[in-house]
């Protein structure tokens, strides 16, 4: 093969796809087949391209995201072991609400609590609002993107919260469901958005105390 034939494939987002789904496939060995592995990375990237402003890197978060998919999927069915309870914050574009609160979780959780969050109709970016509130209390979103909610992801849930994304979220039995109330940091100014994030600090907050075990628990 030439080097522009090289870089051809390396610039071809199916053979990135595909070579992902192999990578995913050897991972979840035993848990997930091959088949599943590869309709997941390629639906994966389906779904972020429909709201994706820029391309360049879809393939790899593509593949981020089917493994979140793939871990949950597998959680659900009861092949992977959770370690810590599964807490999904679903809001409408996840570019604002959803995306602080899950950030939020995941600080003060401190590996208590694994966290997903998604949109019933996510947006091309987190909000610019949103990224400058988060990192003023030294919380860096750059790496986070829009994810789209998938079936799999509520499943694996043993707590979803919904703001403000009405009844896109599946219900199923044994998962407790909350919906917090909160303005859309998409019609706020940056004032606007800090006091969202505090509002959902403190919902967090409660959260967290309602689900964690308290530290008595934790020495029986």
């Amino acid at each position: 093969m030439s080097t522009r034939d090289g870089q051809l494939a390396l610039d071809d987002p199916h053979q990135v796809l595909h070579r992902s789904a192999e990578h995913l496939a050897a991972r979840f060995d035993g848990i997930v087949n091959a088949e599943t592995v590869e309709r997941v990375v390629f639906e994966s990237y389906a779904a972020l391209l429909r709201t994706a402003r820029i391309t360049v890197h879809l393939p790899s978060l593509a593949a981020r995201f089917a493994n979140e998919r793939l871990t949950a999927l597998a959680q659900a069915k009861g092949v992977i072991p959770k370690a810590v309870p599964e807490v999904l914050f679903v809001c409408v574009q996840n570019s604002g609400r959803s995306q602080m609160a899950a950030a939020l979780m995941r600080e003060l959780g401190a590996g208590r609590v694994h966290v997903r969050s998604a949109g019933s109709e996510p947006g091309g970016d987190i909000l610019p609002a949103v990224v400058s509130a988060m990192a003023e209390q030294g919380i860096d979103l750059g790496e986070e993107f829009p994810k789209p909610l998938t079936d799999d992801v509520v499943r694996a849930a043993d707590a979803v919260v919904t703001m403000g994304c009405g009844d896109a979220c599946p219900v199923y039995p044994g998962k407790r469901y909350l919906d917090w109330h909160l303005h859309d940091p998409a019609e706020l100014d940056l004032d606007g958005v800090r006091r969202v994030r505090d509002e959902i600090r403190s919902h967090v907050e409660r959260l967290l105390a309602d689900i964690l075990p308290t530290a008595s628990e934790d020495r029986a």
